[in-house]
């Protein structure tokens, strides 16, 4: 028989205290003040529009090339369809451009 001693392989996950980088800010991020989106953690006043810079809610905005925009107008006016020619009875062009207006 093979008798084999010593303590049963366990793993523990521990939290090593050690704070992830805010991409905005390049600063570190703490457990107590960090809110995580598009897969990093941010300051929550760093979460905000690429464009406009509105603050974001984690979870509540669009996304493009890994940088947050809130839904309307930023998103949608860079990255959305432009509504000229875009399908049959519903095409029509905007009369006033609010994507210049939302611009800072």
């Amino acid at each position: 028989q093979t008798h084999t001693r010593g303590k049963a392989n366990t793993s523990i996950t521990t939290f090593s205290g050690e704070a992830n980088l805010c991409p905005r800010c390049n600063k570190k991020v703490y457990f107590a003040e960090k809110v995580t989106s598009l897969g990093k953690d941010w300051h929550r006043p760093c979460l905000r529009c690429e464009r406009c810079s509105k603050t974001l809610a984690a979870g509540s905005h669009a996304e493009h090339d890994g940088q947050p925009y809130c839904h309307k107008p930023c998103y949608a006016c860079l990255f959305g369809p432009k509504g000229v020619n875009t399908g049959g009875v519903g095409s029509y062009i905007y009369e006033k451009d609010v994507c210049t207006e939302a611009q800072p």
